[in-house]
């Protein structure tokens, strides 16, 4: 089989073994004649980074980079990154790495030129209309992980720094314009990184497929999704060097990413303030708050998800799912509790505020509640 191709939904995706060769290309294309690559500080110094600004280079486009990203980034690494993008004149930004340095890149293209504070754009309403779209940055998306789906998503995660409190910041042409998906990207992740990244993509595809919105479109991407991460991602923690998994693998992370227009809902409404107060991990996080979430939410999706189980060549329906999410987080040396990513019971009414000012929980097919929230974080501790 040959993992290569050129796709246009939900924008154009470049997909294939080597193509990171395409990155000026890419460039030109867009019209970019002074890109800033945005990275996290992990990345900055590694070989597939600095090959990626060689060919930048090469091509006569500099080797611009900006890389002060934090795992989870805040406010203050954009306005860095806006510094960094206008003192370098650029007409361009190229997101390269995991979700991160993909959402900050992002974020910066949006708003080196708005008027307003980067808050005033959060996924509220219309509120997205706020920003002058004619000012925002071209996007070139180059994934280094398989999980997160940024580079095929409209918005950026963004943790305030004063409030400790996530934010999702939304506008329709945050959306890049060109994706770069090379597998051989993320061959050097080692492999709690690849679990971590994998079951964020699994957890998309679940809170995809349990929303209650209607999105058809949404839940067959959601149903394949989960196939492609129960097929592969045990093979590409095992093998970080199985290019085949790898690359299957990069397709349900954008796959997840795409499906969850349909609605998110109390896993990421959950992950989201414990990443943001304690500094975890998202995927691993998500991973670990899915068994309480699917408990909470059985009486609505059991039936959903005996198709699921049959799809997946499970037994046992709803139940064979469950037990085998929580084999699957066994194997790939997931934590069993929130605790032992550090998160502390006298923090849970905060969590639980938090959680419910999340847009996430709107997808959720149990309404949420102080009460059940509270419940499902004591049971996920």
């Amino acid at each position: 089989m040959s993992l290569f191709g050129n796709w246009s939904y939900p924008t154009a995706i470049r997909f294939g073994a080597g193509r990171i060769a395409e990155l000026a290309e890419t460039c030109q294309a867009l019209g970019i004649a002074r890109p800033l690559l945005v990275t996290d500080r992990g990345l900055a110094g590694l070989d597939i980074t600095q090959n990626a600004l060689d060919i930048l280079d090469g091509a006569g486009l500099g080797r611009a980079m900006f890389a002060e990203v934090d795992p989870n980034p805040t406010e203050l690494n954009l306005d860095a990154g806006i510094a960094a993008y206008r003192a370098g004149d650029h007409d361009g930004v190229i997101a390269f790495g995991g979700g991160s340095a993909l959402d900050l890149g992002k974020m910066v293209a949006f708003m080196h030129g708005q008027s307003r504070p980067v808050w005033d754009f959060e996924d509220i309403g219309d509120f997205w209309t706020r920003a002058d779209a004619d000012v925002i940055a071209p996007i070139i998306a180059v994934p280094t992980t398989a999980g997160t789906g940024s580079e095929v998503g409209r918005a950026s995660v963004l943790t305030n720094a004063e409030t400790h409190r996530k934010k999702i910041i939304f506008h329709p042409k945050v959306l890049p314009s060109i994706v770069i998906c090379d597998p051989e990207l993320t061959v050097g992740m080692p492999p709690a990184i690849t679990a971590g990244t994998g079951l964020d993509a699994f957890a998309h595809c679940v809170e995809a497929f349990s929303s209650p919105h209607f999105h058809p479109m949404s839940q067959g991407i959601a149903l394949e999704g989960m196939r492609l991460v129960k097929e592969y991602l045990p093979r590409a923690y095992e093998d970080g060097t199985d290019i085949e998994a790898r690359a299957q693998m990069m397709s349900a992370a954008s796959m997840g990413a795409t499906a969850f227009q349909k609605g998110l809902g109390a896993i990421h409404a959950m992950s989201h303030p414990v990443g943001a107060r304690f500094g975890t991990h998202h995927g691993t996080t998500n991973a670990v708050c899915m068994p309480a979430v699917l408990a909470l939410n059985a009486p609505e999706i059991a039936d959903k998800f005996d198709t699921v189980s049959a799809y997946l060549g499970l037994s046992g329906g709803f139940d064979g799912f469950r037990a085998f999410v929580a084999q699957l987080n066994d194997s790939l040396a997931v934590p069993r509790g929130l605790a032992t990513l550090g998160v502390t019971e006298d923090a849970i009414p905060d969590l639980v505020r938090d959680a419910l000012d999340d847009p996430s929980c709107g997808g959720n097919p149990v309404t949420l509640d102080t009460q059940n929230l509270e419940s499902l974080f004591r049971s996920a501790l």
